[in-house]
């Protein structure tokens, strides 16, 4: 288990490395949400085993879904999920006075997508999390399930809420805004056929909604009869490994990515087209260019030939973290440049030193100065076992790039299950 506080000695050597990825968390919780769903037993191969993944799978074996778990040889980090769903119906429930308690943890994608399934359900459910997730946005989705004709008890529009099931309701309509989080509408979208709704998305172009996209065709692809399910590998994951490659090619090491994102489906898989494979752009946008590996590359950033503008932050400062203010404070440790106005941040270019990482609990923020550590000497990592949300084995695959990386507090080299999450 890692310690508290680690330090990433960069590697020593020129080396061709190859890392292989783990699932995706953003398609595995999707797939098991549509394989509750399906009438017949579903198998996800490759889904992805951390916490937001176990947190979805706890919460539907509570709802009564029978899922399976065995081990996937290709990937430490993943696993094979058989599961047995219902055909749009929930077996288990609460009654309005004692609601069934639901615990998502700090996932987002489970607290977003769990509601409108559990309006399919004949009884009472209350959803709750850690108290970060208590302050992240929910109202759009409450709005949306509410105008649908569902009773949502909650205070505040946020989590905690008790969800009343009524089942499907057909013709029901609703319009959900997406300007917070496109995932209330993928929530909405992955229930929509069953529970009979027509839901219309407002709040941006769709045609930059590549997540909405994602669920649109999980929905489309999925085996509703039964089958099997592969789960691609994470384009958020690779984006550190492709920047890994970036940021070491110039000492004659590179860093292969395998299996390699190709479907499209994934917004971070332009990281490889955009970052990693072509001249670095004066500017990048959270909104059209890249989803969450937007902060891969701000901490590239000072490597960058020139000055980078990264622009429509705003979501990154409702998710895990103050992410916005996150990067700015931690990459200015490092002795980075780096100025914030609204949902702007620009960095210069410059030589960079080591510095006491502060994560936030966020895995994001450990992955990307993880990734730091390979080329920037003296990086010490504060609770870097957060990475356990979405890549549990990070620092394993960090290690495997030779970089050497040990108990900040006595200096001890960790290795083998010390460097996992």
């Amino acid at each position: 288990m890692l310690p508290d506080l680690i330090e990433i000695v960069p590697p020593a050597r020129h080396a061709t490395s190859t890392v292989v990825l783990p699932g995706s968390k953003s398609i595995t919780n999707r797939a098991l949400i549509l394989a509750a769903l399906a009438r017949e037993p579903v198998t996800l191969r490759g889904a992805l085993w951390s916490e937001d993944t176990q947190a979805m799978v706890e919460c539907l074996r509570r709802l009564g879904f029978g899922v399976e778990v065995t081990g996937d040889p290709a990937e430490p980090a993943n696993r094979t999920l058989a599961v047995r769903g219902h055909g749009g119906t929930i077996p288990n429930a609460g009654t309005a006075e004692a609601p069934l308690e639901l615990f998502v943890e700090n996932a987002g994608t489970a607290a977003r997508f769990l509601p409108p399934l559990l309006c399919l359900g004949s009884g009472s459910y209350r959803l709750s999390g850690v108290p970060r997730m208590h302050e992240r946005p929910q109202a759009a989705l409450v709005k949306a399930l509410r105008a649908l004709g569902y009773r949502i008890d909650t205070p505040n529009d946020r989590l905690p809420a008790v969800v009343h099931g009524g089942g499907a309701r057909p013709g029901a309509a609703c319009t959900v805004s997406v300007e917070e989080s496109s995932q209330f509408a993928s929530a909405l979208l992955l229930c929509a056929g069953l529970g009979g709704w027509t839901v219309n998305v407002t709040g941006a172009n769709e045609d930059e909604l590549p997540y909405v996209d994602m669920t649109r065709r999980l929905v489309s692809d999925f085996p509703w009869h039964g089958g099997t399910y592969d789960v691609e590998a994470d384009a958020s994951g690779a984006s550190y490994f492709w920047g890994a490659d970036w940021l070491l090619r110039d000492s004659g090491s590179r860093v292969e990515v395998a299996p390699r994102p190709t479907s499209g489906m994934q917004a971070d898989q332009k990281f490889l087209d955009m970052i990693a494979s072509r001249p670095w752009r004066a500017a990048y946008s959270r909104r059209t260019d890249l989803a969450d590996s937007i902060m891969t590359a701000i901490v590239l950033a000072p490597f960058a030939p020139g000055t980078t503008q990264f622009t429509d932050l705003g979501r990154l400062r409702v998710q895990e973290c103050e992410r916005v203010a996150a990067l700015r404070t931690e990459l200015t440790k490092c002795g980075a440049r780096v100025e914030e106005a609204g949902d702007t941040l620009t960095v210069h270019p410059g030589a960079l030193h080591g510095a006491e990482i502060e994560t936030y609990d966020d895995h994001r923020v450990a992955m990307c100065f993880g990734m730091l550590g390979l080329r920037v000497p003296g990086m010490r990592l504060r609770k870097p076992a957060c990475v356990r949300k979405t890549f549990p084995n990070f620092f394993v695959k960090l290690a495997g790039l030779g970089a050497v990386i040990r108990d900040a507090a006595n200096g001890r080299p960790l290795g083998g299950d010390d460097l996992l999450a």
